[in-house]
């Protein structure tokens, strides 16, 4: 059972997003649209996950994983349209002690697009040591680059929040978390947590993790079992034990992978920056332009494309026998962030738009699955696009 509002002119994306129960194994979700300002999509439905399955609320938060590297990213944009951070100035000029091992020539762009060459550690995490802020920034600054800072892209799937959310907590004086809820979650009205009090603990909804067919592993996972000191298996397997499930991982500041949303707060989160009114149009330019692109990424083994803190469209869906095949479709203007299990909040500014998605059970792949993707696939068309064969969709 779903609840909600949706105006007539979205009718699919409210089909789409019964569909995903009706036929996809949804288990509890919502999805939120907003065009030119005005929300013309919030739905939920479904039940939390837990004992006793209470059923979705228009308010229940789910840890959204890699979605939190958007939040980060547009903090830092902020600060970039402020003046106070440029983006093309080293690293060590924000944060001198990042200059360590082979870093000093490392630019903050290259933080942001997945090219500094810091996707993941060498040395085991301890356990617990992922909800520690000054132990993993410090790791992250004197960790050797897997590669030669801006000469290779590789997708930095928790080390990105500490990367850019030390420079956002050197330049703003508060931490990543503190940040993002007084400079941007709460003047937009965005139900989006970095670092969860106790008071929103209890609309938390537990994750249901996927559980992947042994029999017909992706070409990621051969990757990791062939190879456990390769990139790919470091980036997956050594995370200091992190699980979205405690109220220690809720607390902390994880901000690569460590937020806690409803799909209205990621769409509310992106509202501004779809209307222009968030920061200044040369600043909006900049976040939504492809920064790094390469049809073979160090980390996820699929062809990516970032923008400066951002995912834009990705379209694999034609690789190869063998490879992954994993797809995030959207516009060629359109730019945010998916998370693990397909959770996603974006904008289109050429539209106005805002997106957020998030659920609990995970899906399969590494970007969207067929449920995110439908509901982005039914915005796109109930707008008047034709096509996404492309690569990304166009009217």
């Amino acid at each position: 059972m779903t609840w909600g509002n949706c105006s007539d002119r979205f009718a699919a994306v409210q089909a789409a997003f019964e569909d995903n129960f009706a036929r996809h194994g949804e288990v509890g979700a919502g999805v939120c649209v907003t065009v030119h300002g005005e929300t013309v999509v919030d739905l939920w439905g479904g039940v939390q996950a837990g004992a006793d399955a209470e059923p979705w609320q228009a308010d229940t938060l789910v840890t959204v994983f890699s979605c939190t590297k958007g939040a980060t990213a547009l903090a830092a944009h902020l600060l970039v349209d402020r003046g106070e951070i440029d983006i093309n100035r080293l690293v060590a000029d924000y944060w001198p002690e990042f200059a360590a091992n082979g870093k000093d020539e490392a630019t903050v762009a290259m933080l942001l697009n997945h090219t500094v060459g810091l996707p993941t550690w060498r040395e085991k995490i301890p356990q617990g040591e992922v909800y520690d802020w000054d132990g993993m920034v410090r790791r992250c600054a004197a960790e050797a680059p897997f590669w030669e800072p801006g000469t290779r892209q590789g997708y930095h799937m928790l080390s990105f929040g500490w990367l850019i959310g030390e420079v956002v907590r050197r330049v703003s004086g508060t931490s990543l978390g503190t940040f993002l809820r007084e400079a941007l979650a709460e003047p937009a009205g965005a139900d989006f947590h970095l670092g969860a009090t106790e008071s929103v603990e209890p609309r938390i909804s537990r994750i249901i993790p996927f559980m992947p067919d042994p029999a017909k592993p992706s070409a990621m996972t051969l990757q990791v079992r062939a190879d456990r000191s390769s990139i790919p298996a470091l980036a997956l397997l050594n995370q200091g034990g992190m699980n979205p499930n405690t109220r220690e991982c809720h607390a902390a500041e994880i901000g690569g992978g460590g937020g806690v949303a409803s799909a209205r707060g990621l769409a509310h989160l992106y509202r501004g920056f779809a209307t222009g009114e968030a920061v200044r149009p040369d600043t909006l330019a900049q976040m939504g332009r492809v920064s790094a692109a390469t049809p073979r990424d160090a980390t996820l083994g699929i062809g990516t494309r970032f923008g400066l803190g951002f995912m834009a469209s990705m379209d694999n869906r034609r690789r190869p026998a063998g490879w992954d095949r994993d797809s995030a479709l959207l516009s060629d203007t359109a730019f945010g962030h998916v998370g693990a299990g397909g959770s996603i909040g974006f904008c289109d500014p050429a539209e106005q738009l805002s997106f957020g998605y998030a659920m609990n059970r995970m899906g399969e792949g590494i970007l969207l699955n067929e449920r995110g993707q439908g509901l982005v696939d039914a915005v796109y068309r109930s707008l008047g696009y034709r096509s996404n064969e492309s690569g990304a969709w166009r009217r």
